[in-house]
């Protein structure tokens, strides 16, 4: 394996390689995190990379927080909701709280033995995916199974199986001694098709759309033969698009997304709304907390659509402001990807990069009315705490391998 990575990645040849290639799955590798520091005086340091994406998710995350409040205090004041109008806003802040401890306990832990168990981490999120299903554990919601139950607080498996899935097949094909071969490809594919399907069946077309997006980068970057995925997408989406277009409902569909006027009081609705909502604040937008459609016109205004009432109140300018913010987060870890000390690391950082960026890429095309709605949440910004800790695990992972750049170049 390591004369192929060599061959195929020459610019990791004169890098330090870290090999997380161990048999047994339960070994834990010392981590060369901030807790792995040989002296206990040793000084943290950041890099320009890390420094960025810390305060963009910090900015995203405050500016999400005055949205999910203003939002949610206008629902419960124009319903009459029986609760306290910060209500939504503390379950954030507690998730968010959440979010950082588990932060905090994977940079000691380290992505090498986040790597080595991510196999268990995959086993441990299906089980949970079919818990969803049970009664009385799992929660039924406009007709989806996607959540659990505990406490009182709702827990969404999918939102970890998106990066669980990925980061499984970085580690799969690390431990191989040779390039990936048919039959090693398929075995992987295999065992990830399992909780793949169940988060079909919930159903939630939009994460299963996102996972294969992310598998089919991964593909790209580790220089999968497009044979093994390339030719099997091809004759998928060719027989797709055949059988798709004798179906009488999904033309229909097509009509209503360009055209979501159509359907007012149905599939249109939301779509249409959210187009009022953005144009409507115009270049400066109307002003904080000055929004009309979050008073019951836009549904899912405070997660889905969040962005919406963001554009009607700060208009163009904070648009492109927001776009801006991802762009940077964008900057930062493919930066930190390129500086990767082992190919793992770099698999690591670019697949996690691309995952929080071609989402907030969903939520605003959809947003904006280029793309169909799927129920993707905006990154740091949406009301969502499952999306939310998932995020910022993702973030932690790739400030931990920042972090170890960073001690290899001192």
């Amino acid at each position: 394996m390591d004369i192929w990575l060599a061959r195929k990645f020459p610019r990791f040849n004169d890098r330090k390689r870290v090999s997380i290639n161990n048999t047994d799955p339960f070994a834990i590798v010392e981590s060369r995190g901030f807790g792995a520091a040989k002296s206990p005086f040793y000084r943290f340091t950041v890099s320009k990379q890390a420094f960025v994406l810390v305060i963009c998710v910090l900015v995203l995350f405050v500016l999400g927080l005055c949205m999910v409040f203003n939002t949610t205090s206008a629902e419960v004041l124009d319903r009459a909701l029986p609760r306290s109008t910060h209500h939504a806003m503390m379950k954030q802040v507690l998730y968010a709280v959440l979010g950082s401890v588990a932060a905090v306990g994977i940079w000691f832990f380290g992505y090498e033995n986040m790597l080595r168990l991510s196999g268990v981490f995959l086993i441990v999120s299906t089980v949970l995916l079919v818990c969803v299903f049970i009664p009385g554990v799992g929660q039924n919601i406009n007709g989806a199974h996607r959540w659990l139950n505990i406490g009182g607080y709702s827990f969404q498996p999918s939102e970890f199986v998106k990066f669980f899935i990925p980061m499984y097949y970085v580690h799969a094909i690390s431990t191989l001694s040779k390039p990936v071969s048919l039959n090693n490809f398929l075995k992987i594919l295999g065992k990830v098709a399992i909780p793949m399907g169940l988060i079909l069946i919930e159903p939630d077309n939009g994460t299963v759309a996102i996972i294969m997006a992310t598998l089919f980068t991964l593909f790209i970057l580790t220089k999968t033969r497009w044979i093994y995925w390339g030719l099997p997408l091809l004759l998928l989406t060719v027989t797709g698009v055949a059988v798709a277009s004798q179906m009488p409902h999904v033309g229909t569909r097509i009509q209503i997304y360009l055209h979501p006027e159509l359907d007012l009081q149905g599939k249109g609705h939301q779509p249409h709304q959210a187009k009022i909502a953005a144009g409507s604040g115009g270049v400066f937008g109307k002003g904080l907390g000055e929004s009309m459609q979050k008073l019951d016109y836009l549904p899912e205004a405070r997660s889905d659509y969040i962005a919406a009432i963001f554009a009607e109140e700060f208009g163009f300018m904070g648009m492109v402001g927001l776009i801006v913010i991802y762009m940077l987060i964008a900057y930062a870890g493919f930066s930190i990807a390129s500086k990767a000390q082992d190919i793992e690391a770099f698999y690591l950082v670019a697949i996690f990069t691309f995952l929080i960026c071609f989402q907030a890429f969903l939520n605003l095309g959809v947003v904006s009315g280029l793309l169909p709605s799927k129920g993707t949440n905006l990154p740091f910004f949406s009301q969502g705490g499952s999306s939310l800790l998932a995020n910022f695990i993702m973030v932690c992972v790739i400030l931990n391998i920042s972090h170890q750049n960073k001690r290899v170049h001192a």
